[in-house]
């Protein structure tokens, strides 16, 4: 190890350097960490810097870890000058702004995704009502009123994003299952600072997420259906 605070000879300061036993290897899985951080007995430590029996710093663990910032300003506030403290939030600073950017685009991203396949249900079922005028004309001549008719075609389009959504949620949690026991996507460490993708599975997500989908197919059905609806079934059969 070696200490950039080191003696003063006659030629100058020069590092104080000291062998250690690695008595064992840690992966913590945060690059920042595993290529910077190494731990020794606190003796040792005093020891090796000068410091006597005092210390340089001290840490201090919490159950809530989001309340760091508040606890820090009112040790602050006590120990005072030249006393000063930080918590992990603001250490982490840009970190967190980047995870925050990431966070936005992708739920950009995701929408757009949703959308374009909103639309192709809504296409689809244009399409199939064009291709659907003549049995539309007979189920009306028969006595379909414009709301069964329309009931019809809102039903289909539902069934499309039900077993679409259903899918994606079965799909999702899979795959995040996986990610969790696995770690199967592997990330540069000196770029991300973590070894791996870590993956959070929220419920409430899935149940946003799945409600919302299933919201847009339905709006996505009605502009075709009152299209099926308004189909004149003289109009309709005149050629036929």
């Amino acid at each position: 190890v070696i200490s950039p605070f080191g003696e003063i000879t006659p030629t100058g300061q020069i590092p104080k350097v000291k062998k250690f036993l690695v008595g064992g290897i840690f992966d913590s899985g945060m690059y920042n960490y595993d290529s910077s951080l190494i731990y020794i007995s606190l003796h040792q430590a005093q020891q090796f810097l000068g410091l006597g029996a005092a210390v340089t710093g001290l840490e201090v663990k919490i159950a809530e870890i989001f309340r760091a910032r508040e606890l820090a300003e009112t040790i602050q506030k006590k120990l005072g000058f030249p006393f000063w403290t930080r918590n992990w939030i603001d250490m982490n600073k840009s970190l967190f702004s980047a995870l925050r950017l990431e966070k936005i685009t992708m739920f950009l991203i995701l929408t757009l995704i949703v959308l374009v396949a909103v639309l192709n249900i809504g296409s689809s079922l244009i399409m199939m009502v064009m291709e659907k005028v003549k049995d539309i004309a007979i189920l009306k001549t028969m006595g379909a009123t414009d709301k069964n008719i329309m009931k019809i075609f809102v039903y289909q389009g539902l069934i499309v994003g039900i077993l679409g959504t259903l899918l994606g949620i079965i799909g999702g949690i899979s795959v995040c299952l996986l990610l969790k026991e696995y770690h199967f996507i592997h990330l540069p460490q000196d770029v991300y600072y973590l070894s791996s993708l870590p993956v959070e599975l929220r419920w409430s997500d899935v149940i946003i997420v799945s409600i919302g989908a299933i919201t847009l197919s339905f709006l996505a059905t009605i502009h075709p259906a009152r299209q099926a609806a308004r189909f004149d079934p003289v109009e309709a059969l005149r050629y036929e």
